[in-house]
């Protein structure tokens, strides 16, 4: 490649019949100084690599919980069957590589690499199916070689879908299946060429079976290349989806609209439809401006503003309001309690409240597995009295902070039973890695081996489940889990005989919990912090004789002492439990 010559050429592109000071007098000397680093080649791959540094740290450092999110949304396993069912659907090898891809979202780091290259790859082939659409058709264009480079505004106009795209990903039901069929839908695009729109016969119905409905953007693409002579091609897509509802089985509007780009089935979001609309419409704006004639240096130049304001705006929007931020920091807390931290689930919830019970059962947890939730119980948010453990809820979100509650009490057969429940809360029906992990921790305790081996073998065909579950194989019999520094304590903890669990008086549950171990110190504070979220007084003041016996505690907790106060009339209403208390009576009075 001779780059002097490419050079000379994007000079003369970018400053034929123009002078310097004409330009000045037109836009502020910033953005001509911009303008004229935009011609060197060096320049756009720094600004490339920005794109990928920049998408790296956003996930890496500030979402690592939305990776977390993903992956334990699915069980991706490296056997025949499960690539078979993945293949037998349209899009199924989107789904496929997606899947694989979000498998290693458990390791922040490396999810976060992987997103950011298929940004970039996005970004990378954005751009030449812009070359391609101001390419002049002539015998020479189909020559292999390299086209002239695009000018400064095309160059920008490529990270537009980029910036959509990371608002889209926001919404955490959003597979990555769908940024995967973007990028294999534009590679193949590129891949095409100048080759006879014929061989579009077999090709659509191939990439449709691939990539799924995003398949209707390389038709598009192909018209604007080919020109109208090609328009026949939406027609023959058409007929293809129509015999694949034809043929197959699910819903009509997963056959038109996807059946793996989103979790949730039945529902399209509306930026899925709008991101490929976009890029149709730069490809056919950029096709279209090539057909002018020449335009002055100021024009250019403030188009390639015009454009980088678009992309600046674009990009702020997909970060300030395609991730809410409540939500997302119940989804961060989560992650936390997955991972033990819980001293950056307490420091994190002194700055920032979501008044939800999900928020304070996350908080109450990491205060109970810190020995500070008698202490500082009333210093946070309390949502009421599911603040500390919550009725199970059919959703694939709600119960895990109950969930993991539960396990750590050791009321193994209540977290089994919330585990599984979540697990099949996942709307596309998928299992999931951490949920099966948890289950087979309960099989074990339970001592319910046969169950716990068949979750294990399952494990086994993952890529970062595998290595613990062969070591707990080898603990699948009483002496192995005895001897476990968690299995074994757990099992000494849970109920050894069943009875009818009422949730009304959870409490109570708690308290036979602790009466049947007193060195169960967690079932103890749950049990007394259940009774002051109930505003069960009595109880409280009756059982301040087994904190004071079996708690451990040097002195009597301050949240005790203010609750005892609060009794005794000796606080005002602005201390944390009279706070809870009045807005408790509030509530009550307006319903």
């Amino acid at each position: 490649m001779h780059f002097s010559r490419l050079f000379v050429t994007l000079d003369k592109l970018l400053t034929l019949g123009i002078k310097k000071k004409q330009v000045s007098f037109v836009l502020p000397s910033f953005i001509r100084n911009f303008a004229a680093e935009m011609k060197t080649m060096k320049c756009r791959l720094a600004i490339t690599a920005a794109l990928f540094l920049a998408v790296f740290l956003f996930w890496w450092l500030a979402y690592p919980h939305a990776l977390s999110y993903q992956e334990q949304n699915q069980l991706f396993l490296w056997t025949g069957d499960y690539l078979g069912e993945r293949l037998s659907v349209p899009g199924g090898l989107a789904h496929y590589l997606g899947e694989c891809i979000t498998q290693f979202y458990l390791i922040p780091w490396l999810g976060a690499l992987l997103l950011a290259l298929l940004f970039t790859a996005l970004q990378q082939l954005m751009q030449r199916v812009l070359i391609a659409s101001i390419r002049p058709l002539t015998a020479q264009s189909k020559s292999p070689a390299p086209c002239t480079l695009p000018p400064a505004s095309i160059y920008i106009m490529s990270f537009l879908p980029c910036a959509l795209l990371l608002g889209h990903l926001g919404d955490e039901n959003v597979l990555c299946a769908y940024p995967v069929a973007l990028v294999l839908t534009l590679l193949a695009s590129c891949m095409a060429g100048h080759t006879s729109v014929w061989a579009d016969l077999a090709v659509l119905p191939l990439l449709y079976w691939c990539v799924g409905p995003v398949a209707w953007l390389y038709v598009g693409l192909r018209i604007v290349r080919m020109g109208l002579r090609s328009a026949w091609l939406a027609l023959y897509m058409a007929l293809v989806l129509f015999v694949a509802n034809w043929l197959l089985p699910n819903p009509a509007k997963m056959v038109w609209w996807g059946f793996s780009y989103y979790r949730i089935p039945l529902m399209t979001p509306i930026l899925q439809i709008v991101i490929p609309i976009v890029i149709f419409l730069l490809a056919l704006v950029t096709r279209c401006v090539r057909r002018k004639t020449e335009v002055s240096q100021a024009v250019k130049t403030l188009s390639m503003a015009v454009c980088a304001a678009v992309l600046a705006v674009l990009a702020w929007l997909a970060v300030d309001k395609g991730f809410d931020a409540d939500k997302y920091e119940l989804i961060r807390q989560d992650y936390l309690i997955r991972n033990e931290r819980w001293d950056d689930i307490i420091e994190r919830a002194e700055h920032k409240v979501v008044k939800t019970p999900f928020w304070s059962q996350s908080v109450n947890l990491a205060l109970a597995m810190t020995h500070q939730l008698a202490e500082r119980q009333f210093m946070f948010y309390q949502s009421g009295t599911d603040a500390l453990l919550m009725p199970a809820v059919h959703d694939n979100t709600s119960g895990w902070p109950s969930a993991e509650a539960f396990w750590r009490l050791g009321m193994v057969n209540t977290a089994q039973r919330y585990f599984f429940e979540t697990q099949n809360a996942i709307l596309d029906h998928r299992l999931s890695g951490r949920c099966m992990k948890r289950l087979a921790e309960c099989a074990i305790v339970n001592g319910q081996y046969e169950v716990a081996r068949r979750y294990l073998g399952m494990l086994t065909h993952t890529t970062f489940y595998r290595s613990w579950a062969q070591k707990a194989m080898q603990c699948l019999n009483d002496e192995a889990v005895a001897a476990h520094q968690v299995w074994g304590p757990k099992r000494n903890l849970r109920f050894q005989s069943d009875f009818l669990f009422s949730w009304p008086v959870i409490d109570q549950m708690l308290g036979l919990l602790f009466s049947s171990h007193h060195e169960n110190r967690m079932a103890l504070e749950y049990m007394m912090a259940q009774m002051l979220l109930n505003g069960n007084i009595q109880g409280f003041m009756q059982s301040m004789g087994a904190v004071e016996r079996y708690g451990g505690y040097a002195r009597m907790p301050m949240g005790y002492q203010e609750v005892v106060q609060s009794v005794q009339g000796q606080t005002g209403a602005d201390s944390g439990f009279m706070e809870y208390i009045n807005r408790m009576n509030h509530h009550n009075q307006q319903q």
